[in-house]
């Protein structure tokens, strides 16, 4: 044990000899965690918005179906049949779930509306003005006028589509849809918000009503419903949590089949799990790359020792004594960048997360695998970032030391002496 501590005094002493060099060395080291911390943080961010902006508008994290009404989306399967479910009673039990945050449900069908000359296809949507806002942002993005009052038969369009329509608040719109029946409802409606999601999709096509207004519309009772909404504590647990929900619904009689955000969006999961995936790429480049300048270093270093070690080889060190003494120099360079690095990144990681970098003013925002995508550069940190950076850094030190350590081992006593 003794002659163990002694190697790792060695060591110390060592690195210490050219002061300089070995600041420069765990600067760099520590700069890469920085680095790495930062760049993964900033992917987490990215990646949180893609979920929040993908979910939070309209999606929901969670659905609830007729077990038959997806793909098609037919008008005729609503949650329990055409007798449809006690509304009240449906919904309690889902919000019930401890994971459950809240809970909305959704009518939906196909319609025409005019105003004046002219008429656009769309898709209507009704919603319950108090619910909805629990479960999405969607009535948040009004652009001008107000939300929507249940049993007013009022309407909501996006910014091109009242364009398209040549409507300004406070017109009347024509609404024409297919109803349960048969037959074909008509009514007037009176424009009262207009909203502006940053997604043409929905921009161009979508008309909000109330839910008993739609309803109505279509001929359909209040016990009518083809979709529930679900917000949960955390999106990335939504498959998990769908799967609890799915489990529980179905002991009730109504057949239903229940979604999370990954089942409905695969291509935002898709995008969310690439982009988790390229986190250890992204420590593997960084640490790569600082791998060069840290054993380049320490070759440099132990071609000024070849003297020191030839002596010690001529003393009687056995060669894997000096080839542990540079290995030991480089774990303890990678004790030293380590807690460098986590004295610099904290500070930076959590003012970064706590004041997110806006560049609304320089970048416009776009739409991403069907989500908008805020240019707000925001960092999420989670204990498995830094500790993977941690890793990556201790691995670094060790394995650059490996080169200098084994040409260490291999210096000539005789010739290193008479030089």
């Amino acid at each position: 044990m003794a002659h163990e501590r002694l190697w790792w005094r060695v060591a110390w002493r060592n690195l210490w000899r050219n002061r300089l060099r070995t600041l420069i060395t765990a600067s760099g080291l520590a700069f890469g965690y920085l680095g790495a911390v930062l760049v993964v943080g900033v992917s987490d961010g990215m990646m949180v918005e893609l979920i929040e902006n993908g979910t939070r508008l309209m999606l929901g994290e969670v659905q609830v179906h007729s077990e038959d009404y997806l793909p098609e989306r037919n008008m005729h399967h609503t949650i329990g049949g055409y007798e449809g479910t006690d509304l009240e009673i449906f919904l309690n039990r889902i919000i019930s779930q401890e994971e459950v945050s809240a809970a909305a449900p959704r009518v939906y069908g196909g319609g025409l509306l005019s105003s004046g000359e002219e008429t656009q296809a769309a898709l209507l949507m009704g919603v319950d003005p108090d619910r909805e806002p629990r479960v999405t942002t969607l009535l948040s993005r009004l652009v001008s006028g107000r939300t929507l009052v249940a049993g007013a038969n009022e309407i909501l369009v996006g910014d091109e589509m009242a364009e398209q329509l040549g409507a300004v608040l406070g017109d009347e719109i024509v609404v024409v849809a297919p109803s349960s029946d048969g037959s074909l409802g008509n009514d007037l409606f009176t424009l009262v918000g207009i909203l502006d999601t940053g997604i043409p999709a929905i921009d161009q096509n979508y008309a909000l009503l109330a839910l008993p207004d739609l309803q109505f519309l279509m001929a359909m009772g209040p016990p009518r419903i083809h979709e529930v909404v679900i917000t949960v504590g955390n999106a990335k647990d939504s498959p998990r949590i769908a799967g609890a929900l799915r489990e529980f619904l179905s002991d009730s009689e109504l057949p239903v089949q229940v979604s999370s955000w990954t089942d409905l969006r695969p291509e935002l999961a898709e995008m969310v799990s690439l982009m988790d995936a390229s986190h250890f790429i992204i420590v593997i480049v960084i640490f790569g790359m600082a791998a060069f300048g840290v054993a380049n270093t320490m070759l440099i270093g132990t071609f000024e020792r070849r003297r020191e070690f030839a002596v010690m080889r001529a003393l009687g060190t056995a060669p894997i004594g000096i080839g542990r003494t540079v290995v030991y120099e480089g774990i303890v360079l990678g004790v030293i960048s380590l807690i460098a690095g986590a004295l610099i990144t904290w500070p930076i990681l959590v003012w970064w997360h706590n004041s997110p970098i806006d560049l609304t003013t320089v970048i416009s925002g776009f739409s991403v695998a069907g989500a908008q995508w805020r240019p707000v550069l925001r960092v999420e940190y989670s204990v498995q970032a830094p500790i993977v950076a941690a890793l990556g850094l201790f691995l670094t030190s060790i394995l650059a030391a490996m080169y200098p350590a084994w040409k260490a081992t291999r210096v000539p006593p005789a010739d290193a002496l008479a030089d």
